[in-house]
């Protein structure tokens, strides 16, 4: 099998060269260079590395696999001064240079490749890395809100309801076997044996009559689209934390998907990126994605039209009986949609100064190449934008409550949710909801993932109840 190998570099450097295995041979060529060099990571130690790699997918710029290990490298020395600290005695035998790779060992990056978590690509989380990883953080966000609260049950296709609640019922003969409460059943035989005066010997006698069946559920089926603003504001600080906002928010998403896909696989999570203009986002992307930076294409502006018709067209084409936009963003907005020539020339000639744009094909290909979004243009080409600090233009206000209206009469709700410190931004966008009587939220940028977790819980449930027939 071919090795890692380190290139001519100025003294105290390496540099790796990384590539991709074979599905077909990655597990024994893995388990031979785990015989020769002796590489094999202890669980808690993979452990923090996975959870490095979790914190460092989320930057808001991807790095490369070559500062990817650095940064690996830098956690575990970090965990090597710890176990330092710790065990004094060890102390002498763990000063050599703080790499634990085992000095001519493979490199860390090198050792998740060949367990499968990483991939030799620019976009190197693989579907198990992606998976794993989210799922810690999934799991973290849930500690948090103490989870047990939920009452959430994976989903298991049994009898006449898709979810199993934690109440029973008399069992009926016919009914699905699967379902069969088993310590209840075992409960009312001993109950029954001693109201008969009988004694309770083992094996029980049981009859038909003790048996009963959990109560189930028929799932209602929903549909969200995620619209996530990429707008260049969307790099600030949190202020609450080391991660900004953009990078709150993709931990937030990352973690709603396995959510959703752990527990609700029946329901659609849908993603939308957008600033001037929108794009459907693949799950898998979400750790990639990044804002749009300011410049002369001007797609770094926030254009919540944008964003409601695709999210429309995306909705429309699901079969959910509840479909539902949930924006988030950190301001208003500041661009929208020129349907017609006319409608320019009227804002021309009123506000002369007026900008507008429509990108052009090498935009959108450079856009497609280094953030892997089709940007929607037939939703619209023709931008109006128009930027004022904590004021809405009033074309655009409109043009946006109007686009929200459509969603509505489509019965799609819309929520949003703010994540930004600025709270008088709150007055728009409380204004929009009022007309689609949806509900808005501002929160701290570092408790979203909480929010919109707890958001997509407490609505699954009352959208089951209210499609339960009692």
């Amino acid at each position: 099998m071919p090795s890692p190998s380190s290139s001519k570099a100025p003294s105290g450097s390496k540099k790796f060269v990384y590539f991709a295995l074979d599905d077909d041979s990655q597990s024994q060529q893995q388990q031979q260079q785990q015989q020769k060099d002796g590489s094999e990571l202890p669980k808690d130690v993979l452990d923090k590395l996975l959870k490095a790699v979790g914190r460092e997918a989320l930057r808001e710029k991807t790095p490369s696999l070559q500062e990817l290990e650095q940064s690996l490298q830098n956690a575990m020395s970090q965990m090597s001064s710890e176990q330092g600290r710790q065990e004094k005695e060890q102390q002498k035998s763990s000063q050599s240079g703080n790499r634990v790779d085992d000095g001519d060992g493979m490199p860390l990056v090198r050792q998740l490749v060949q367990k499968g978590y990483l991939k030799d690509s620019p976009k190197w989380l693989s579907s198990k890395g992606f998976v794993n990883i989210g799922g810690r953080i999934l799991s973290d966000v849930m500690k948090a809100l103490k989870a047990g609260e939920y009452g959430m049950h994976e989903t298991q296709d049994y009898g006449q309801g898709s979810i199993v609640l934690d109440t029973s019922k008399k069992y009926e003969p016919g009914d699905d076997i699967r379902l069969l409460n088993v310590p209840k059943s075992l409960l009312n035989t001993i109950q029954r044996s001693f109201k008969d005066g009988k004694d309770v010997k083992l094996p029980l006698q049981i009859d038909v009559e003790d048996f009963e069946e959990y109560e189930t559920m028929q799932d209602v089926r929903v549909a969200i689209v995620y619209c996530i603003d990429l707008s260049s504001t969307m790099r600030y600080s949190t202020m609450y934390g080391d991660m900004s906002r953009i990078e709150a928010a993709k931990r937030a998403l990352w973690s709603l998907y396995l959510l959703n896909r752990k527990f609700f696989p029946s329901d659609s999570v849908y993603i939308v990126g957008f600033g001037a203009l929108a794009s459907k986002v693949l799950p898998q992307d979400i750790p990639y994605l990044k804002t749009f930076e300011p410049g002369s294409d001007f797609l770094h502006y926030t254009n919540y039209q944008a964003a409601f018709r695709l999210a429309s067209k995306i909705l429309q084409k699901d079969g959910a009986e509840n479909k539902r936009i949930v924006l988030v963003t950190d301001g208003h907005p500041s661009a929208c949609f020129i349907d017609d020539k006319g409608e320019q020339d009227k804002i021309l000639s009123q506000r002369p100064y007026s900008h507008f744009y429509t990108p052009d094909k090498d935009t959108l290909d450079t856009v497609k190449a280094n953030q892997s979004m089709n940007l929607d243009v037939a939703s619209g080409e023709l931008v109006y934008l128009c930027y004022r600090y904590r004021q809405v233009d009033q074309y655009i206000g409109e043009r946006t409550i109007v686009e929200a209206k459509k969603c509505h009469s489509m019965k799609i709700d819309i929520d949003t949710i703010m994540i930004s410190e600025e709270d008088s931004l709150l007055g728009y966008v409380n204004e929009m909801e009022k007309y689609v009587k949806g509900r808005s939220y501002y929160i701290n940028p570092a408790d979203i993932d909480k929010v919109l977790l707890t958001d997509y819980l407490n609505n699954k449930k009352q959208q089951t109840i209210r499609g339960h027939s009692y």
